[in-house]
């Protein structure tokens, strides 16, 4: 859906409190294995993020109704405010992680999953950003990741929908080659 400018950057804004407040929430009465633990699980969910991320491009945002129309704009006007408002994604991210996690695993860990996922999808948020509106150097990872998201943008036959990492392109077949590194 097209966003207001206020809209568009929330995300920016809102995802890091949110992080924070959940990193503080979690570790203020940690020991330090109950901080490491909660560290790894934390990377885990960046790591599970970059997985959601490749298959919610490949399959929701290029196949299922609605959601395709919507990233058909975006592959239209690029530099247009498309995308998700916070009041979306937030939830969303805590549906995932935090709320089915909660009761099993407890707040800890569920938090740690959580607080990875929404760093992720800042990360992600941040990468795409800098895809269409940055001018990087070269030699650097954003010249790479806008080199690839480039790519996909030219394409029509369904390549590199990785925004934050080609891992997952290369894993299943999907990276162009001269895409660009990890």
């Amino acid at each position: 859906m097209h966003l207001s400018r206020g809209a568009y950057y929330a995300d920016f804004f809102v995802l890091p409190i949110v992080g924070l407040a959940l990193a503080g929430g979690s570790l203020f009465r940690a020991n330090l294995v109950q901080s490491l633990i909660w560290g790894m699980i934390c990377l885990s969910g960046v790591v599970t993020w970059t997985l959601l991320e490749y298959v919610l491009h490949r399959y929701v945002l290029h196949h299922v109704p609605g959601f395709e129309q919507m990233h058909d704009a975006h592959h239209a006007d690029p530099l247009a405010s498309v995308g998700a408002p916070i009041w979306v994604t937030l939830p969303m991210l805590c549906l995932c992680g935090l709320l089915p996690l909660w009761w099993p695993v407890g707040f800890l860990q569920a938090s740690g999953l959580t607080t990875g996922l929404v760093l992720g999808y800042l990360w992600y948020i941040t990468v795409h950003h800098a895809s269409h509106r940055w001018h990087p150097d070269h030699r650097s990872y954003f010249y790479r990741r806008k080199r690839c998201h480039a790519q996909h943008h030219a394409s029509r036959d369904g390549w590199n929908f990785g925004v934050t990492t080609s891992l997952w392109d290369h894993i299943f077949g999907t990276a162009k080659a001269g895409g660009g590194a990890r």
